[in-house]
């Protein structure tokens, strides 16, 4: 499972990484979570508000925080 962080950096961007990086640890589920800050690669997305979550190419949030339960939804 690949897990896509798309933001500039903000600090809304840097808790939602570490909620993902939280859920991912204590869930023992085998993902890798990666940090994209392109401008770029973020718009290939359709993303226009950040923080966005993308799990294997899939945009599953943007322009929020996501919660612990929301993560671990994903994680399936």
């Amino acid at each position: 499972m690949l897990i896509k962080v798309l933001g500039s950096g903000c600090a809304k961007c840097k808790k939602t990484e570490q909620i993902i990086r939280e859920v991912v640890a204590e869930s023992g589920v085998e993902a890798t979570v990666v940090k994209v800050e392109d401008f770029q690669e973020i718009v290939s997305y359709g993303v226009f508000t950040t923080p966005a979550v993308v799990v294997d190419d899939v945009v599953k949030i943007s322009g929020r925080v996501p919660g612990k339960k929301d993560v671990l939804g994903w994680l399936g």
